[in-house]
């Protein structure tokens, strides 16, 4: 897989300026890149960044640095020099996005804040990421995915009904729905500029982010201030994997039909007793639903994998085994549907990915390319921008590597 120059994705011809490091910034911009857009990431010299040294790493690369700037041409320039914020500013004269997430103020006084571009592309789409947002009282703290976890609600939610422990999600949860949220603000204020409205400044708090995700069906209770508080704020709070011979899984009885197919499935009777029939009539009385439930899970605990899905496909019900990562690349669901797709990197070797989510028919997303060595488009992207003359003498300097 090399970097695709005729790109066929919906945001072709989009340039985009990414200036962010670690993950929510340079994911959301891996997932325009996906979709057709130019993607210049700036890095300083020496280090680069922090994520190229993160988790499990080949040759200097790290998986999480691979998957998240995939599609990328990468330039090494130090922000902290007068020299190389005059290129930063050049390349981001000409960019249709910007993309940033340093915490409020650092990118002003590097001279590349949203006024400083708007000066020179009036019609920037300028995007600020950063861990509580530009105002308040928080918006100085450092911020990572796992506080992030904490303030917002998802280690609350995670812990079990009851009064159990917080639990952290043990992956950058926080980070990635940030990243989404940006997304889908990118492409709906290019919508506004493409309608005449020009470009913006978005401002986006993971905090905000995450908050507002977690509250579409988890903080019932915190929505509706009228209702009585009897039960939990999120309604998945009840649900629990099944033990099976094998492994695990999950059954979701959330209908009528859904919840009488797992008994069925499971040879447990009861589940057609008026009292806990329907939905509502199950929430009232619970003493009579909660042993019925104690035998589905018993009698799971007598199946194989095997046997449960043969059983629950047959009986329609909504159901999942539990897979890891390393189990997911082997399902044949994800190999019918090519969910993934194998490359050689030069830096790393043989590598894998999951393919861009949604199919678009008629303008194709696709991986853009291999993520980029440190540096690897200095010299193309400067020339590009009429500084070929000058390489030699800005390398001397250290302004760029």
């Amino acid at each position: 897989m090399t970097i695709d120059t005729n790109h066929t994705g919906p945001l072709a011809g989009l340039k985009v300026l990414d200036l962010s490091i670690a993950l929510t910034g340079p994911y959301a911009a891996a997932l325009l890149a996906d979709q057709g857009a130019e993607v210049v990431k700036v890095e300083r010299p020496g280090i680069g960044d922090i994520a190229r040294w993160v988790g499990v790493a080949v040759n200097g690369m790290s998986a999480f640095y691979l998957a998240c700037n995939r599609g990328k041409r990468c330039i090494s320039v130090d922000l902290s020099s007068d020299e190389g914020q005059a290129i930063v500013l050049q390349l981001a004269a000409e960019a249709d996005v910007v993309l940033q997430n340093f915490r409020p103020g650092v990118i002003d006084r590097l001279g590349l804040g949203y006024d400083a571009v708007r000066a020179v592309n009036p019609d920037v789409v300028y995007a600020s990421i950063s861990g509580y947002g530009p105002v308040g009282p928080y918006r100085d703290r450092s911020a990572y995915d796992t506080s992030i976890q904490a303030y917002a609600g998802f280690a609350a939610t995670q812990a079990e009904p009851g009064g159990g422990p917080p639990t952290f999600i043990r992956q950058n949860a926080a980070d990635k729905v940030s990243a989404l949220y940006a997304c889908q603000a990118i492409t709906a204020a290019l919508f506004a500029r493409a309608s005449g409205r020009g470009g913006q400044h978005l401002e986006l708090g993971m905090a905000d982010a995450c908050v507002s995700f977690l509250w579409a069906e988890a903080a019932g209770n915190e929505v509706l201030l009228d209702a009585d508080g009897s039960m939990p704020s999120s309604f998945n709070a009840g649900f629990s994997p099944m033990r099976f011979l094998d492994g695990w899984g999950i059954v979701v009885p959330t209908t009528d039909a859904d919840f009488a197919g797992m008994c069925k499935a499971l040879d447990v009777e009861g589940w057609d007793d008026p009292r806990i029939r329907t939905v509502g009539e199950r929430r009232k009385n619970r003493e009579v639903l909660e042993p019925i439930m104690d035998m589905c899970y018993a009698m799971a605990s007598n199946l194989t994998q095997a046997d449960a899905i043969v059983r629950f496909e047959r009986e329609r019900v909504a159901f999942a085994m539990v897979l890891s990562a390393a189990e997911m690349v082997d399902d044949p669901h994800a190999i019918a549907i090519e969910m993934f797709e194998e490359f050689d990197h030069p830096v790393v070797g043989r590598a894998r990915l999951p393919r861009h989510p949604t199919q678009f028919h008629g303008t194709p997303a696709s991986l853009g390319g291999n993520a980029p060595a440190l540096g690897q488009h200095t010299d193309e992207v400067l020339t590009e921008l009429g500084l070929g003359d000058r390489l030699e003498q800005l390398r001397a300097a250290g302004t760029i590597a």
